[in-house]
């Protein structure tokens, strides 16, 4: 009921909004998706098209509506404020439609195709970053500025939220040094100019003449416009290749330039350094949204931004050696490496401990099944069996010698089995099947690997093979 009455309530005061704005109901209220953001939006038509927005901060609101205004005021390309509620909590924004840069890229034609698109959002950037004369910087949300603060919230956000959740062992206080060295770089500032801070494709929406407008700036804040520029180019899902981000970071240099008259000293190096330092806030984010939240379209994602951040990491070889050693670890774990492109179905059998916790599905389609086999009698507790594993074929004599493990594994291969035949009939593309056990060393191995030969052997499916604990990843291809 709660849910009913604040939609109700929502609905209320927005159509009270519109009436006072424009005289007169809406014909049509449709609530649209906010993907991760906790604001509400609503499509409303009639007299006029627009978008109600309903906010959870106030002081968000308030961003928001003044950045909107003082851009507008500058003739920069973004939604009109059309209205707001007394106390900020509510307001309408002009519409510009259902189509985001992004959709354009990934669903219709990839970035050549919209390249003069793409080109004259770069070639804007620079007017928003230098366009801060008059702007009152309190009204900022959630810092005035991207100060050295602010820069440590975003690495541990990264620490906390996704690098503790990968498993990887490290030194706290060498990392927290290295952070500490980091955020004093990245707040240098020389060009004294605005940063969007969640520039990216998704909060790019180009309406029908194909003008783009930035939709996404309750965030912004004093600071390096050069982490946008980053934001941009290396965003997860987008799929820019490097010829595209060296094009689009001289465009941007270029019509920075030609606004501030002034050179930009070290442009690329600092551009690189903030891309790597935007993947670290992106993958926390990723982190909280899909390890906490269980939101599959973060799951999906965190593949793509560990692959850019692999291509980023000798930028801070000399700036924070430690955090580099520690990210060379995160990026080679089996888990997150890219798939290779396939046609038809992919399983990915798993092993793993549940000490340290159940893995995520980084297909972003929620899982599969997990099986415990913790009751199967352990070897673990021998000392003969515990620098093996169950590839080895001490443990595997031992698990079927009584025919406690192959009876399990029978029950197993029974419910996957009718699973993926019509996985296969209907041509989904992923499934997860894992086996965990305390250490996610004997039991569960065996488990997985015996899965894994299994359906690859009885039904041709290509099969990722991933032992967690053990750092071992293996593709059965399909027959």
């Amino acid at each position: 009921m709660g849910i009913i009455s604040n939609f109700v309530s929502d609905m209320d005061r927005l159509v009270e909004l519109y009436r006072n704005k424009y005289g007169c109901d809406p014909s049509l209220v449709k609530e649209l998706t906010a993907d991760g953001s906790p604001r509400r939006y609503y499509r409303m038509t009639g007299e006029a098209d627009v978008i109600g927005t309903i906010g959870t901060s106030i002081r968000e609101n308030e961003a928001f509506i003044a950045w909107g205004t003082h851009f507008s005021s500058l003739h920069l390309p973004v939604p009109e404020i059309l209205a707001v509620t007394s106390d900020s909590m509510a307001y309408l924004q002009q519409d510009l439609g259902d189509t985001s840069l992004y959709t354009l890229i990934s669903e219709q034609g990839g970035d050549v195709a919209y390249r003069d698109v793409i080109r004259h959002t770069i070639d804007v950037l620079p007017a928003f970053h230098y366009g801060v004369d008059g702007f009152d910087w309190s009204k900022c949300y959630p810092r005035a500025a991207m100060d050295h603060r602010a820069v440590l919230w975003d690495l541990n956000y990264f620490k906390y939220c996704f690098l503790k959740a990968s498993g990887i062992e490290f030194d706290e206080d060498k990392l927290e040094s290295d952070f500490e060295c980091l955020a004093s770089i990245l707040t240098d500032n020389p060009e004294n100019t605005l940063m969007l801070r969640d520039f990216q494709s998704r909060n790019v929406m180009v309406d029908r003449s194909g003008t783009p407008y930035v939709i996404d700036f309750q965030g912004a804040r004093r600071g390096s416009g050069l982490y946008d520029v980053a934001s941009f180019l290396w965003q997860a899902r987008a799929g820019f290749d490097d010829d595209l981000r060296l094009e689009m970071m001289d465009l941007y240099r270029r019509s920075a330039e030609r606004i501030s008259g002034k050179m930009i000293d070290r442009f690329e190096s600092r551009v690189r350094l903030m891309a790597l330092f935007r993947m670290l806030q992106v993958l926390g984010a990723y982190g909280f949204r899909g390890f906490v939240e269980r939101k599959s379209m973060f799951l999906a994602s965190i593949r793509q931004a560990v692959a850019n951040l692999a291509t980023l990491l000798d930028v801070i070889d000399s700036h924070a050696p430690y955090l580099r050693l520690v990210l060379a670890q995160l990026v080679a774990l089996p888990r997150f490496a890219m798939e290779d492109p396939h046609e038809g179905l992919t399983v990915t059998v798993m092993s793993f401990s549940y000490k340290k916790g159940i893995p995520d599905d980084m297909s972003g389609n929620g899982g599969g099944f997990v099986f415990d086999c913790r009751a199967v009698h352990n070897p673990g507790r021998y000392e003969e069996y515990k620098s093996l594993t169950g590839m080895d074929a001490p443990v595997i004599d031992f698990l079927e010698t009584d025919g406690e493990m192959v009876r399990f594994m029978d029950e197993c291969y029974g419910l996957v089995d009718s699973s993926v035949s019509r996985y296969i009939e209907r041509g989904f593309a992923n499934l997860m099947v894992c086996f965990g056990c305390t250490g996610g060393q004997h039991r569960s191995v065996y488990g997985a690997e015996h899965m894994a030969r299994h359906l690859n052997e009885k039904y041709g499916v290509r099969v990722r093979l991933i032992h967690r604990e053990r750092n071992v990843n293996k593709t059965f291809n399909a027959l």
